[in-house]
């Protein structure tokens, strides 16, 4: 064969092999982004860059001021998309969690666990001493940190209250699930196995290292957190990126995905004080019905959730690196977690990409 010819059927073998630049150019996968921990710079990502559909932004907003909202924020890929505030709520403002703060004390409690401090596995009275329920000891003693944490302490739901002369036996523990606000003594207990005050312990763990505002206060029977709604995306977006701050470990992987998935049989939709979407059935607070389909039917499947009285909201959705949340007085009539405002919500939502 002459170089000739051999020159010839190089470059057309070249040129059957080659296509065009911009097909073979992969298109790189944003990344995801963490907002400095002081200060309030925050990447923003417009509706029209993620192609979502402008024209559904104002029925969702006009839906939320309707609906007694006062902030509102959707982070895609840690960038704050949509962040909107009503009612003379602003972006400095402290609102309170009310039980979607439970996810905080969760990870607190896998925090300590990691630091060694405490195995959820044992009992409560191992931190807190025995008699801290009105129960038998041996009945008391079946209690451990993973039951408060799943709530299947078997106590007596019927009251707030967390006084040992009401926490009273209904039921062994592990064999019945209720809602109860029994979960706070998990509070106690991180701060008896760190030897620190609860509050200080939270602070310099969890709030300081991601760079949260707030502050714990106490409402009656309930430890209540409060922040602004950009504190709240804080934690929502260390969540979705399961316990990491950019490249530190707060909570690690571990814990975190036992607090995400199903953490008993009798619940479905319930992990470590989480919320789940998208399980076969679940039970709602103050019932023992269980309820067929998922929590939230028109929200994503892989969607964990903070859910906290009158409708403050921490929505997680790993598939859409999406954080949604939202913090008001309650959209429709009081409740303590769940209402139909979720469901409605997420149609309003899904508009925005489909």
């Amino acid at each position: 064969m002459t170089k000739t010819i051999f020159k010839a059927l190089l470059i057309l073998s070249f040129l059957s092999c080659s296509t065009d630049p911009k097909e073979e150019t992969p298109v790189t996968e944003e990344n995801m982004y963490f907002p400095p921990v002081t200060g309030s710079v925050w990447e923003t990502k417009s509706i029209s860059d993620l192609k979502w559909n402008q024209n559904a932004v104002q029925p969702l907003l006009d839906y939320l001021e309707l609906k007694n909202s006062k902030s509102f924020i959707i982070l895609v890929n840690g960038r704050i998309v949509l962040e909107n505030y009503f009612n003379n709520h602003t972006a400095s403002t402290n609102w309170y969690w009310a039980s979607a703060g439970k996810t905080l004390t969760a990870t607190m409690t896998g925090i300590a666990q990691q630091e060694n401090l405490l195995n959820i596995n044992n009992k409560v009275s191992q931190y807190l001493g025995t008699g801290w329920t009105s129960e038998t000891l041996a009945k008391e003693n079946l209690i451990t940190c993973k039951h408060l944490l799943t709530m299947t302490s078997g106590l007596d739901d019927t009251s707030d209250e967390v006084d040992p002369e009401d926490l009273i036996y209904k039921a062994d523990a592990g064999s019945r699930w209720a809602y109860h606000n029994v979960y706070v003594k998990l509070q106690d207990v991180v701060a008896k196995a760190s030897g620190q005050t609860w509050e200080n312990y939270f602070n310099n763990k969890l709030r300081d290292k991601i760079g949260m505002n707030g502050a714990w206060v106490q409402l009656g029977v309930n430890s209540v957190y409060t922040s602004t709604t950009r504190s709240m995306a804080r934690f929502g977006l260390l969540m979705l990126n399961k316990g990491k701050w950019d490249n530190t470990t707060i909570l690690n992987e571990a814990f975190f995905n036992e607090a995400t998935t199903t953490s008993q049989n009798i619940n479905l939709g319930y992990g470590y004080l989480w919320w789940l979407n998208g399980k076969a059935n679940y039970h709602l607070p103050q019932s023992q019905l269980t309820f067929q389909g998922s929590v939230i039917p028109t929200g994503p499947a892989d969607m964990f959730m903070a859910l906290g009285k009158n409708d403050q909201k921490i929505y997680v959705i790993p598939s859409k690196k999406m954080v949604v949340i939202r913090m008001g007085d309650a959209a429709d009539n009081v409740n303590l977690a769940l209402s139909d405002f979720d469901k409605t919500l997420w149609e309003k939502i899904n508009a925005l990409y489909q």
